[in-house]
């Protein structure tokens, strides 16, 4: 009976939830894509070939029973559905919208492979989870029994609050702490609106702290509060602070004024969608309004970073990126999207200097204005590039051409050239932490411990930046490893 709800590819096209009109979704930061009705729900769902090696599951970094729940939604099983969906998943609707599937599970599609079209596996997730939302199936954690055992997590990004919520779960107490006055992390603050509403991101927040997580914000390590002082406060920590350190340009005037960091410029952009008051945005400097605006970056913040650009009215927006369109990181998605939108990508290449003026006048290296303070861009030295051979990561490395350099008008500049780690043990003031010739903090592949005992590590600030998907695997693991100490100890105490 199954089967026969199944396997429909060969007579079923691949279908996408309705797209918003481009004009119109570039005049808000509300999400593109309509929600998918029920009954196309189900039929995109009865498209899966239900294959005996799911190759989706399998390239899931949380290794979601995905035939499973496309079967159930096919079945019109919703509930059994979400709850095998979020056995594996702690935030499947945030998966389901920000997670890029086309690299990931659709990617890994055996009826992609076969050139049917891929099922439309993260619209099928996100219609699951916001249903099971409206149906009052998300519940908060009701432990069976409490624990007396704490557990303090530094970072209330995708990875602590993953941890969190397993280990609530279980009947720990947790407690989170964040340097923001929201928790989410770059859910909060960094992803823009139109891929994850705000209200998406605290819907979750307000059920683990209706579940009894504690959270503690405005709260910095090493000012508000030490590292010591939490250690002591709890039985294990778990640091999950990801990487907000920006990678900078080795260029002339590269602090010019009109030169703006693109997780500052997306975290104020975010503030204003959630009704903050941002003097930087009301004062210009992080709003591309009617300037001319350059992005510089090939990766998923830099597709933020222009399309966000265009919602706040930018005259133009170009992006440059130093390698060609089949080797840019971002997804590829996300660049039909911003162009759909109006962006303009420059592939091939890369900023050569910055320059503006003063009184007219071009300026030299670094001047500052009267005031002493750099003066504004109005142009961006733009090097044309062309590929060469292939370096450690297997994609063609981009070469300077001499000569072919051109400027580029713009009063608008945002860095999106990726995040390193900050340096924690100095700044927390931590002996003994261990950390890569990176920055990163040394953490067991298996069960995330450090080199210090009761101390866990999770997602970017253990793997460099990477996708929210990652961490939220990272967190359920350190949870389980947590907990396996806790109850270890608990049982030696008791003895």
């Amino acid at each position: 009976m199954a089967t026969q709800k199944m396997l429909k590819f060969v007579t079923i096209g691949r279908e996408m939830p309705e797209k918003r009109d481009a004009a119109a979704r570039s005049e808000d930061f509300h999400e593109i894509y309509r929600e998918f009705a029920a009954a196309k729900a189900t039929e995109q769902a009865s498209r899966c070939s239900q294959c005996g090696v799911p190759y989706c599951q399998s390239h899931c970094p949380l290794h979601n029973n995905i035939p499973d729940w496309l079967r159930l939604t096919a079945e019109g099983r919703l509930a059994e559905a979400y709850a095998r969906s979020q056995e594996t998943n702690t935030f499947p609707e945030i998966c389901g919208r920000i997670c890029p599937q086309d690299r990931l599970c659709e990617g890994n599609c055996v009826i992609e492979q076969s050139g049917h079209g891929t099922v439309t596996i993260g619209a099928i997730e996100k219609y699951i989870t916001d249903t099971a939302w409206e149906n009052g199936w998300v519940q908060p954690a009701a432990p069976v029994e409490e624990r007396l055992e704490s557990i303090g997590i530094i970072g209330a990004g995708p990875g602590g609050l993953a941890a969190a919520d397993r280990l609530r779960r279980m009947g720990f107490q947790v407690t989170v702490y964040d340097r923001h006055d929201r928790a989410g992390g770059l859910l909060i603050y960094g992803i823009p609106g139109f891929k994850l509403e705000k209200e998406v991101v605290e819907r979750r927040n307000r059920l683990l702290a209706d579940g009894g997580v504690e959270f503690v914000l405005n709260t910095n390590i090493g000012e508000d509060i030490s590292f010591d002082a939490i250690r002591g406060k709890h039985d294990a920590v778990l640091i999950a602070t990801g990487v907000y350190k920006t990678r900078d340009l080795d260029i002339d005037n590269a602090d010019a004024r009109g030169v703006v960091k693109a997780l500052d410029y997306l975290t104020a952009s975010n503030r204003v969608d959630l009704g903050d008051e941002v003097p930087d945005f009301e004062d210009g400097e992080l709003n591309a309004s009617g300037k001319r605006v350059i992005v510089i970056g090939g990766g998923d913040t830099a597709m933020d970073c222009v399309r966000t650009a265009i919602r706040q009215g930018a005259q133009s927006v170009k992006c440059l990126y130093r390698r060609d369109r089949a080797n840019m990181p971002g997804s590829q998605r996300e660049v039909q999207n911003a162009e759909e939108e109006g962006v303009e990508f420059v592939w091939l290449t890369a900023p050569g200097a910055f320059s503006g003026h003063v009184t007219g006048e071009a300026m030299t290296a670094q001047e500052v204005d009267v005031d002493g303070e750099p003066v504004s861009i109005s142009a961006v030295r733009v090097q044309k590039m062309r590929l060469g051979a292939p370096d450690v990561s297997g994609r063609r490395s981009p070469e300077l051409i001499d000569g072919a350099d051109y400027d580029e008008p713009a009063e608008l500049v945002i860095k999106a050239l990726g995040f390193e780690p900050e340096e924690i043990p100095r700044l927390w003031g931590v002996d003994g932490l261990e950390v890569t010739r990176w920055g990163t903090i040394k953490a067991d592949y298996q069960t995330h411990s450090t080199s210090l005992p009761g101390v866990y590590a999770v997602g970017d600030i253990v793997r460099g930046a990477s996708l929210v998907v990652w961490a939220i695997r990272d967190g359920r693991e350190a949870a389980d490893s947590i907990a396996d100490y806790l109850i270890g100890a608990a049982r030696v105490a008791a003895e």
